[in-house]
């Protein structure tokens, strides 16, 4: 399987905040730009794979850095940064540009994993990645730290469910 470019996988996608997704502080509802991540996240995913369908395993850190304001316009880029076995880590960035001024701050930054399925639901192997720039390079340098506290905290996340009641709480 022949190793792909970051950049191929590099999905940009830019929007208007619109007044139906500001919450009571007039900024950007973190949940509604979540779902904005994961849909860019999603085709750089599945552009690294080649295949028409890939899941969210786990949204692995969003670290809402400025608020975004209605005059704000939003750019998000996303790009596989790491890759497992059938597992591609998600970066997205999100650029947040004032658009009577111009200026231009990072937002958010997000790490996502995805998995590669095929036609029958099964998770498929991966291209490795390949970074070119200074940026992609930091990123990928720095993946298989975040994928061993990936794997941790997903057996941490096992034991607790292990010990969750499914109980109705109102009975």
């Amino acid at each position: 399987m022949k190793a792909r470019k970051m950049g191929e996988t590099r999905i940009i996608q830019n929007d208007q905040v619109l007044i139906n997704d500001l919450n009571n502080y007039h900024t950007l509802f973190g949940g509604v730009l979540m779902k904005k991540l994961d849909a860019c996240a999603t085709l750089s995913a599945c552009s690294h794979a080649r295949v028409k369908e890939c899941v969210t395993a786990s949204t692995d850190s969003v670290n809402f850095i400025e608020p975004i304001r209605q005059s704000d316009k939003v750019c998000i880029e996303s790009f596989v940064t790491y890759t497992g076995k059938s597992s591609m880590e998600i970066f997205c960035k999100v650029i947040a540009e004032d658009m009577l001024t111009g200026e231009r701050r990072i937002a958010t930054t997000a790490f996502l994993t995805f998995v590669a399925l095929d036609e029958n639901k099964k998770p498929i192997e991966v291209p490795a990645i390949i970074a070119e720039t200074e940026e992609e390079k930091f990123l990928f340098n720095t993946g298989e730290e975040r994928a061993k506290i990936r794997k941790l905290k997903r057996q941490q996340n096992k034991d607790i469910v292990a010990h969750l009641s499914i109980k109705k709480p109102w009975n």
